[in-house]
Formats: C-alpha cells, sequence, structure tokens
C-alpha cells in the first residue's frame, strides 16, 4: 500500500480546527476578579446542625427563610454543612458581600447540590440576583437527582455593585416542596475588583479671593517674578521684594534667649564641693585600713 499525500484542503481543515481549540474560552472563564472579598458564613458552619439530624436551624448572618443542612445530610465534597433554598419562590435567602464598595465589579462562587428526592426528575433550577439596573439575574440548574448526593462545584455569577456591601439573594422558583426536594448551597465565596480611587481635589488656593490681601499671599503670588530676578547675592534686593522675615526673625531670638537662659542657671551646689561630702563618706570608711592591708593605697582608688 502506498502512501497517499495530503490534499491542501485536508490540510486546511486540521489547522482550522487546531486553531478553534487554541481559542476556545475554558469552562467558567472571564471572571477577572481577584481582589478579597468576604461572604461571612459562607460554608453555612454555623450553627452546627446536631448530630443525627438532617435539618436545623437558621444559618447565622443569613437571610430569609433559611434552612440548615446537616453535613452528613448535604455529603458535599470537602464536609461542609449546606443551606437548602426556601420554596415558594416569595422566601428567597440572602447573605451580603463585605468589604465591597458601590461600583466594585463583583464574582461570586458557590456550589449547589439537587438533594436526594428524585421525584420531580432532572435538576433544580433557580437563580442568583442582586441590585443594580444594569445586573440581570442568573439562571442555574442543578445536577441531576439522583437519590444521592451530586454535587456541582464552582458556579458564578458576575455583577456591579450597585451599593456597598451588596446583598445576593438565591431563588427557588418551584412552589412548596419538602426540604428533601430543594437545591442547596454551600461554599458561598466573593471576590472583586474595587472601584477607581476617588479622585483627590485640588487644594485650595488660600490667596485666592478676599485671601489675596494677606502679606504672604503678596510675597507669594504679586512679587514672585520680581524675586526671581533678584541676584542671589544680593540681600537689599530680596529684602526689598520678599521683606525681611521679621516675625520669623523674632521668632529665633526667642529661642536663644531661652536657650541661654537655661544653661546658665545657677545650680544648687558647686560640683567640687559635692564631691568634698562624697570623700568625707569615703574616708570614713577607709581611714582605719593600713597600707598592708590592701594591694593598692585607697587614696589611688577615685577622686579622693
Amino acid at each position: 500500500m502506498t502512501n497517499r499525500p495530503r490534499t491542501p484542503a485536508l490540510l486546511g481543515r486540521a489547522l482550522a480546527l487546531a486553531l478553534a481549540l487554541l481559542v476556545l474560552p475554558a469552562p467558567g472563564a472571564g471572571a477577572t476578579d481577584t481582589g478579597p472579598a468576604v461572604v461571612v458564613n459562607g460554608t453555612l458552619s454555623a450553627p452546627t446542625v446536631p448530630a443525627g439530624q438532617d435539618w436545623g436551624g437558621r444559618a447565622d448572618d443569613w437571610g430569609g427563610a433559611t434552612l440548615l443542612v446537616s453535613a452528613a445530610r448535604a455529603g458535599h465534597p470537602q464536609g461542609f454543612q449546606a443551606v437548602a433554598l426556601a420554596a415558594p419562590a416569595s422566601a428567597p435567602i440572602t447573605t451580603r458581600v463585605r468589604g465591597v464598595r458601590a461600583g466594585a465589579t463583583v464574582t461570586v462562587e458557590w456550589d449547589d447540590n439537587p438533594d436526594s428526592c428524585v421525584g420531580s426528575g432532572g435538576g433544580r433550577p433557580y437563580t442568583v440576583s442582586v441590585a443594580g439596573g444594569g445586573n440581570s439575574a442568573g439562571s442555574y440548574t442543578t445536577n441531576a437527582a439522583n437519590s444521592k448526593a451530586n454535587w456541582g462545584l464552582g458556579r458564578s455569577y458576575s455583577f456591579t455593585a450597585a451599593e456597598d456591601a451588596p446583598t445576593v439573594t438565591f431563588t427557588f422558583g418551584t412552589p412548596a416542596v419538602s426540604p428533601g426536594c430543594r437545591p442547596m448551597v454551600t461554599d458561598v465565596r466573593a471576590a472583586q475588583t474595587p472601584p477607581p480611587a476617588p479622585a483627590t481635589p485640588p487644594k485650595a488656593d488660600p490667596c485666592a479671593g478676599g485671601g489675596g490681601d494677606a502679606p504672604a499671599c503678596g510675597t507669594a503670588a504679586g512679587n514672585q517674578q520680581a524675586i526671581d530676578h533678584c541676584p542671589a547675592t544680593s540681600r537689599d534686593c530680596l529684602a526689598g521684594v520678599a521683606g525681611k522675615g521679621e516675625q520669623e526673625n523674632a521668632g529665633i531670638g526667642q529661642q536663644t534667649q531661652a536657650l541661654d537662659e537655661f544653661t546658665h542657671t545657677p545650680r544648687d551646689q558647686d560640683p567640687n564641693a559635692a564631691l568634698g561630702g562624697l570623700c568625707a563618706v569615703s574616708g570614713a570608711h577607709t581611714g582605719n585600713l593600713e597600707p598592708g592591708d590592701t594591694v593598692l593605697a585607697p587614696g589611688t582608688w577615685w577622686y579622693c
């Protein structure tokens, strides 16, 4: 059998397919928010559902009709508790994204699970929304219910915050059903790109308007050109244009006088007289020593 050469058409199709594979986006690509943001109790760990129970009370730091799901019932790969989405849709559950200012772009991520009820078949649809005219709600469906945990990991929803610490709402649109037939979520986390820092307004000119009559403003503004034309060696020229700095010189003079007065303050006792008193004490302790009692004579020990 002989090898037939590849035709240009075949080579062109192969090249086109390779380029298409290169430009296909990865699943979940497009989220660029990486700065820190906080979802309090995002893993639904508080409070702990009592041992032996499938469901507990309301989740701490969450709003709406929350219903905690025990770690054993949730069956999450990382062992987290979860929260069942409320039914009907008139009672959604909410959480806030802390540390976010209005204008930031935010990406919220979470994991979802259909729970073990298979009566409705397929996955469980729900929506995620946030306030703000430009933010449309996101529609999601859990993995298919199959009588055991079937977690979908890394769902995401991006938006622009219309307020500080925006509220994210999870809504289950199905009419009232038993807790075991509701979708659940856990490991809710967020990241953000903060809005640009507000521009710092320029400092007001103290010499503008009525402030221009102040002597300092006259020197800084009106006389600047004259100051620039003064020779650096001409003290008389500078003094005539910018003034002699009487206030500054007066302040320096006062400091010099205060330092001089401190330096020449009379002391209570002459240092030599003080040493004389100390020597008397020393003599009382060493006066009875004979020359052979010490290696060095007491008089050579120090000043006395």
